[in-house]
């Protein structure tokens, strides 16, 4: 992205010496702070080629990666998507089968009440929080949007529990919006990659947005989430597995052999 321009700086009169002398008799003991340059881009070490292969390779391991959070439309995956916060994917689905069974729109998620939602999804973390947000969430959606999730990031924002991270996975799973949502494994490889650095979700997911081929933008998401959960993982990377071992320029990989380069079987979500 090209950097903004910076805004020309507007002319003042300048302090008299008599009401400089004033200020600094006052304990004034600096001159006036100048602005704050906007900080660097950390450079990545990976060329732009470099860049495009890892993706060019994530595609042809996953040529249609999907999420795993089960649900049946867009107002269950906000609710799923939501739930999943502090939580893994298969312990949301277990909880949700049921509750998506008795209440799958806002308006049975209602009529369904608070008391009971709690009860489907008590082997949840937070799960008493969660259910006054799915409640709250469900109307809210019945009231300002008539029972319809919306499709924009502003808008779905203004969910009870519903964050930027939820927004973008809504945006691109349920209605083919390229985003790119920003988990705890895409945030640590993010940066243990060194190839999109950042200390907050909205950094990291600022300069992959800068670095990812617009033609690879859509499936990106769940790419690096796949690649964190499965290979890449938090604890101990498992490099001999990784198709990207020979570009990859994180200190912690221990091999510069990639694995064979085969399409992995159909996900089962």
């Amino acid at each position: 992205m090209e950097k903004p321009k910076s805004p020309e700086r507007a002319k003042t009169p300048r302090a008299s010496a008599v009401t400089e002398k004033a200020a600094f008799a006052k304990g004034a003991s600096k001159s006036p702070a100048k602005p704050k340059r906007a900080a660097r881009r950390p450079r990545i070490p990976y060329s732009k080629d470099e860049i495009r292969e890892i993706f060019r390779r994530f595609s042809v391991q996953r040529p249609e990666p999907k999420g795993e959070l089960e649900h049946v439309n867009p107002f269950t995956l906000v609710v799923a998507v939501a739930l999943s916060a502090q939580a893994t994917d298969a312990g949301v689905n277990k909880a949700t089968r049921a509750l998506f069974a008795a209440a799958d729109t806002p308006e049975k998620m209602l009529a369904l009440g608070e008391d009971r939602v709690r009860d489907y999804i008590k082997t949840i973390g937070l799960y008493r929080n969660k259910a006054k947000n799915v409640i709250a969430l469900s109307r809210k959606l019945v009231d300002d949007f008539g029972g319809e999730v919306p499709m924009t990031r502003e808008e779905l924002v203004t969910l009870p529990g519903v964050g930027r991270k939820t927004a973008n996975v809504v945006m691109s799973m349920a209605f083919g919006i390229p985003t790119l949502a920003v988990d705890t494994h895409v945030f640590r490889i993010g940066n243990r990659l060194r190839i999109a650095p950042g200390k907050t979700p909205d950094e990291v997911e600022a300069a992959f947005m800068r670095i990812i081929p617009e033609d690879y933008l859509f499936h990106a998401h769940h790419w690096l989430i796949l690649h964190g959960r499965y290979c890449c993982k938090a604890r101990k990377p498992e490099c001999d597995r990784c198709v990207i071992a020979d570009i990859c320029k994180s200190k912690e990989k221990t091999t510069d052999v990639p694995a064979p380069l085969v399409e992995l079987p159909a996900q089962v979500v």
